[in-house]
């Protein structure tokens, strides 16, 4: 046995999806619609807000802050969160900030997973889940959301739906959590009140802890509303939930996120934090709460960015969702989120794999459109479980998040690839 190996923890561990198409992207420059960030800047006022903290002449800006969470920062986050949830949250005791959502996930998992709690991941799932409960000892268990569009033209997120007794299975004595994605990446599901009530419903019947990613909460498009689960009757006491300033400001970069939920679950939060990360970038924080404190005195208005921005996301995606119909494929409308999946099996009769030696045909067919036909995307199986991979692999994510230069680039070379193959 190596006395330097990999940690038993880690062990079985894959290289993530996004390792692996960074540098496929690096080695081919194709146009990118697979990373998920905006190509284009944030709001003016965040950047001023950031310019404005960095000449200021108060020298504590510049050194550390308050270990889990600045002050100005909880401060605002308790005012929104409060005023969203319908209850008064604790500043101090309530909200954790770290780096990034990644950074309050990870405080989540190893601060409430044990060894030998059972997890339950609904699928697609961002892939960090996974690793994170696996590395804190604990056992995943996946109920997929299962595709049901009772013969429409149109696919929309909204088609895949949970199976109650199939969810219902899943939870026993053992489940100590459960994680939901809303609005979901990569699919763009907004999960409905209904679907919350029923997994609120079994938290609460079997004494489970919700672990609520709603890093998308303000990309929703009507007449969609997202709720959150939180507030609903009787899941305060049993949700955290987690948001992310990069996609509340279009300000992936900054990597700050935060977690808020009852006093007794975020303890264990802050203290993996201050036994970890510690303490995030003050300036950061600073110019977030700034951000937040305009949005809070304009919110619901139109010149609220969380307003103006799915707005314009919404031309964005029927642009995309137009010319990936127009190349063959079939995309699937999201409610929510800034990704478009698409069902691209029907040009496998026109195109050859065989040159890509990957396991699942989604994997094949995003290695073949970079090299061959120079755009990016993401294999959806990367967001399922070992066993469930396969529903993925007739599918492709793609980014729509990006400047219109980029998405009618990207119609140009899908249109040119399709006309020299007719």
């Amino acid at each position: 046995m190596d006395k330097f190996g990999l940690p038993a923890r880690y062990q079985g561990q894959q290289e993530s999806v996004w390792e692996e198409y960074i540098q496929l992207a690096a080695d081919y420059d194709p146009l990118d619609l697979g990373q998920g960030f905006p190509d284009f800047s944030p709001p003016e006022y965040i950047i001023s807000a950031l310019d404005q903290v960095i000449k200021d002449k108060d020298i504590l800006l510049h050194q550390y802050t308050r270990g889990c969470g600045h002050p100005r920062l909880i401060s605002i986050l308790s005012k929104l969160y409060s005023h969203l949830i319908g209850r008064s949250i604790d500043p101090e005791k309530e909200i954790l900030v770290s780096t990034g959502a990644y950074g309050a996930l990870y405080s989540t998992m190893m601060g409430h997973i044990d060894q030998g709690d059972e997890v339950i991941i609904i699928e697609p799932f961002f892939d960090c889940y996974e690793p994170m409960v696996l590395t804190a000892g604990g056992i995943p268990r996946f109920v997929p959301l299962r595709y049901n569009n009772n013969n429409s033209s149109i696919l929309k997120s909204s088609d895949w739906t949970l199976d109650p007794e199939e969810l219902e299975k899943a939870f026993n004595s053992k489940t100590k959590a459960i994680i939901i994605n809303t609005p979901n990446n990569p699919l763009g599901k907004v999960f409905t009140e209904n679907e919350l009530q029923m997994i609120a419903n079994l938290c609460k019947k079997w004494n489970v802890i919700c672990i609520s990613d709603e890093v998308y909460e303000w990309l929703v498009y009507e007449p969609q509303k997202h709720i959150r689960i939180a507030s609903l009757p009787g899941m305060w006491e049993r949700t955290i939930t987690v948001g992310s300033a990069g996609k509340t400001f279009s300000i992936t970069g900054w990597k700050i996120g935060w977690a808020y939920g009852p006093a007794n679950l975020i303890h264990n939060l802050h203290i993996v934090h201050q036994n970890s990360i510690y303490t995030c970038s003050t300036p950061l924080q600073e110019a977030i709460a700034i951000g937040f404190e305009k949005e809070f005195s304009c919110l619901g208005q139109d010149n609220c960015y969380f307003t103006s921005l799915p707005r314009q996301l919404e031309q964005k995606k029927n642009y995309m969702a137009d010319f990936l119909t127009k190349m063959g494929m079939k995309p699937i409308i999201p409610d929510g989120g800034y990704f478009m999946i698409a069902d691209w099996s029907s040009l496998e009769s026109e195109i050859d794999l065989s040159a890509e030696n990957d396991k699942y045909k989604d994997y094949c067919f995003t290695k073949w459109l970079t090299k061959n036909v120079g755009i990016q995307g993401i294999p959806p199986s990367a967001f399922y479980s070992e066993s469930h991979k396969p529903l993925g692999e007739k599918l492709v994510r793609f980014c729509f998040i990006k400047e219109d230069e980029k998405l009618k680039k990207a119609a140009e070379i899908l249109e040119n690839w399709k006309q020299r193959n007719n």
